[in-house]
C-alpha cells in the first residue's frame, strides 16, 4: 500500500468518528430543547394549578366575608341606632361580639357631637354594632355599669364591659376632635379592626382660629351623673 492509500484509510475513521459526533452533538441538543419544551409546559400547568388554588382560596375568603357581612347587617351593623331600653340593650349586647354603646343625655351637648362621629364609624366599621341608650330611660344599666359622667362609651367585648370613654378626655380633651382620634380610641380597646398604629394616636392639631375646650364636669340636676357638657341645655 503506497503512502497515499495509508493516509486516505488514516482519514476515514476520523471523518467517520467526526461525523458520529456531529450527530450525537445535534441529537443532544435535540433532546435538551425537547426536555425544555416539556418543563416549560410542566411549569405552565403547574403554574396554572397552582394560580387557580390561590384564586380559588381568594374566592372562597371573599365569599366567606361576604357572609360574614351580611349576617352583621341582618343583627344591625352597619348604623348608628338608638335603642329604646335597657332590656333591649341586654338583647343586642348578646347578640354580637363588639359593641360600643353610647349613654347619653339630651340636654348634653357633647353627646351630639359623639352622635356625628359615631355615625360615620358605624358605616366603616360594621364588624362592630353601634347603639345609643337615653340614661334616663335606663337607670338600672346606668348604676349597674357605674356611669357618672355624659357622655360615656361602653365597649363591650363578648357580652362583656372591657373599657369606657368617660367624656373627652381620651380623645385630645376638645370639642374638636377628628373622628380618626376616637377611631384610635376604640382601636386600642379592641372593639374595632383597627388598621392604624396604635402606638401612636392621630395628632390633634389646632385650627387657625378654634377653639380647644377643656372639659369641665358639672351636675346635672335631679341625677347623680355628671355632665361633660359646658351647658345642661341645647
Amino acid at each position: 500500500m503506497n503512502q497515499e492509500s495509508r493516509e486516505t484509510c488514516d482519514k476515514q475513521p476520523i471523518e467517520s468518528l467526526s461525523r458520529l459526533l456531529k450527530s450525537l452533538l445535534i441529537y443532544a441538543a435535540r433532546l435538551t430543547r425537547k426536555q425544555l419544551k416539556a418543563q416549560m409546559k410542566q411549569t405552565e400547568r403547574d403554574g396554572g394549578r397552582r394560580f387557580g388554588k390561590i384564586e380559588g382560596e381568594r374566592l372562597e375568603a371573599l365569599k366567606k366575608a361576604q357572609k360574614q357581612k351580611q349576617e352583621w347587617l341582618s343583627k344591625g351593623h352597619g348604623e348608628y341606632r338608638e335603642i329604646s331600653s335597657e332590656k333591649d340593650f341586654f338583647g343586642e349586647v348578646k347578640d354580637s361580639k363588639n359593641v360600643v354603646c353610647h349613654f347619653y343625655k339630651n340636654s348634653t351637648f357633647r353627646c351630639k357631637i359623639l352622635d356625628k362621629h359615631l355615625a360615620i364609624l358605624a358605616k366603616k366599621h360594621v364588624e362592630t354594632k353601634f347603639i345609643k341608650l337615653n340614661v334616663e330611660k335606663a337607670p338600672f344599666l346606668t348604676e349597674r355599669l357605674r356611669i357618672k359622667v355624659i357622655p360615656t362609651l361602653a365597649l363591650l367585648l363578648d357580652g362583656k364591659t372591657k373599657d369606657y370613654v368617660v367624656g373627652f378626655t381620651d380623645l385630645g380633651n376638645t370639642d374638636e376632635f377628628p373622628t380618626e382620634m376616637l377611631e384610635w380610641r376604640l382601636g386600642c380597646a379592641g372593639v374595632i379592626n383597627y388598621s392604624g398604629n396604635l402606638m401612636e394616636p392621630p395628632t390633634v392639631t389646632q385650627r387657625s382660629g378654634s377653639k380647644f375646650t377643656k372639659v369641665e364636669k358639672k351636675t346635672i340636676r335631679g341625677r347623680g351623673y355628671d355632665s361633660d357638657s359646658d351647658s345642661g341645655d341645647d
